[in-house]
């Protein structure tokens, strides 16, 4: 595409309103995802329900958020 048409098509989609801006942003970026690999979704359902039954039993050490955000803060070095 030519940079005259590509600002062509830029001052257009900037006359949209703001919901239609919106609409089209997300159409933009959604197109720019890869496809989702196969059987993502189902593993990922698994291994919260496998998460989940951890805590349930006791085998998992939670952390509070200060806890967390301590831990974070080490291994980022204080930044």
């Amino acid at each position: 595409m030519s940079t005259e048409m590509m600002e062509r098509l830029r001052s257009e989609a900037l006359m949209l309103s703001m919901p239609e801006r919106a609409e089209l942003a997300h159409d933009l970026l959604e197109s720019l995802d890869a496809p989702a690999d196969e059987g993502v979704e189902d593993a990922w359902d698994e291994e919260i329900i496998r998460r989940i039954a951890q805590i349930d039993a006791g085998q998992a050490t939670l952390l509070s958020r200060e806890q967390l955000r301590q831990k974070l803060q080490d291994r980022l070095g204080n930044v």
